[in-house]
């Protein structure tokens, strides 16, 4: 059996990006299900608008989104300074 290379420093920080960014995917579009359930405004808002179904795709996209971004900088950060 061959034993694995290490991994190269800009590797292993882009995995590690890549775990954030899935953290943060995960915890984006579970907080968007709950606000979308919990809150009767945006559920009356999402139900009474032309496209119920494209308001709720672009709801769902932006907090997905958003902290997706938010997890995958503040983890750059973190690595980074770990690094030091």
């Amino acid at each position: 059996m061959r034993s694995r290379k290490p991994l190269t420093r800009t590797a292993s920080i882009m995995l590690e990006m890549a775990g954030h960014a899935a953290m943060g995917v995960i915890l984006g579009l579970g907080f968007s299900f709950a606000l979308a359930l919990m809150d009767s405004n945006l559920a009356d808002l999402i139900a009474h608008s032309s496209d119920p179904k494209t308001a709720t795709i672009i709801i769902m996209s932006f907090f997905t989104l958003s902290f997706g971004v938010g997890a995958t900088l503040t983890g750059f950060i973190f690595t980074m300074m770990e690094e030091r």
